[in-house]
């Protein structure tokens, strides 16, 4: 059996594959956490990390343990801070609202941690739709919003990246461009390009949407969708194309539906957004523990 702090001593190195930084996660000495590993390894029977003077990574069997132990160490840690919450007394409701299972994931996870690091706090995560984010951010129904950057519209204040992913253009699995490896985006002039009904030109989320090609070639414009569900149905049936981040071949894999990775597009951040007239003394802490829930579960994007 695996002590509480060597169990927090192999999560932390798996997330940060950085002694230093481990240490000071868990508020204890760069040695203290290589005799931790060290134990749990003879405990283990094998290595769990190859080290060397400028790295280190797990081996497969660190890989796999990590996969098997992190859902249920995550499951504790959000039980005790549900019952820490539930014998204090609530002075306030942070609403989040998210777009997509990527951002979903990473709210959901931080709202588990929050309570425990500001008591009396609460998160009330919600899924929102592409067309109605940043109207539901105006009209005050969410605090705060985790969308893909850039956000530049007035009035908005943008924090942290909390998760970077690569663009890739969908396409239905029959379609010419699906057989190939990667595409440019000259080849977008090869496809009509979905949009978010009501989202203008130049505005919210619409550089998913560009008009031309880098080269001057016209984009045509595709049919309008108002959810990402609704956008891989309409794509599915040949109707049009949509750029979407990498996430969506973990979360949205389709036997109809083909994702081509677009080699000459900047991946895309995502991060809290809200009202620069929103002041929550909750506001910068939760900004703290998304980045932290952000590397918990994507240590990679960091």
């Amino acid at each position: 059996m695996l002590e509480r702090l060597e169990l927090e001593a192999f999560l932390g190195l798996a997330a940060e594959l950085h002694f230093g930084r481990t240490a000071e996660r868990l508020h204890v000495t760069t040695g203290r956490v290589s005799q931790l590993i060290k134990t749990i390894e003879r405990k283990v029977g094998a290595p769990l990390f190859e080290r060397t003077n400028r790295s280190v990574r797990l081996t497969p069997l660190g890989n796999r343990l990590c996969d098997e132990v992190r859902p249920a160490y995550e499951e504790i840690q959000a039980a005790f801070a549900r019952a820490v919450s539930s014998t204090r007394t609530t002075v306030g409701v942070l609403r989040v609202g998210f777009i997509g299972a990527a951002a979903g994931q990473i709210v959901h996870q931080a709202a588990g941690m929050f309570p425990e690091r500001e008591p009396g706090w609460r998160v009330r995560p919600r899924e929102v739709q592409l067309f109605e984010a940043l109207p539901r951010l105006r009209d005050q129904e969410v605090d705060l919003l985790i969308l893909h950057l850039p956000v530049t519209e007035p009035g908005i204040a943008v924090g942290p990246v909390i998760l970077t992913e690569a663009q890739l253009l969908a396409v239905p699995a029959n379609h010419a461009l699906a057989r190939r490896e990667s595409v440019t985006m000259e080849d977008l002039a090869e496809v009509a390009l979905l949009r978010v009904a009501g989202v203008r030109t130049g505005t919210g989320l619409s550089d998913r949407w560009p008009d031309r090609t880098p080269q001057g070639r016209p984009i045509a414009p595709g049919p309008e969708i108002e959810t990402f569900l609704e956008a891989l149905q309409v794509i599915a049936t040949g109707a049009g194309a949509g750029i979407v981040g990498e996430q969506a071949t973990r979360f949205y894999s389709r036997p109809d539906i083909a994702y081509v990775p677009i080699t000459d597009m900047t991946p895309k951040g995502w991060g809290p957004v809200w009202l620069r007239s929103y002041n929550s003394p909750a506001l910068r802490p939760f900004v703290i523990t998304l980045l932290e829930a952000a590397r918990l579960l994507h240590p990679a994007s960091h």
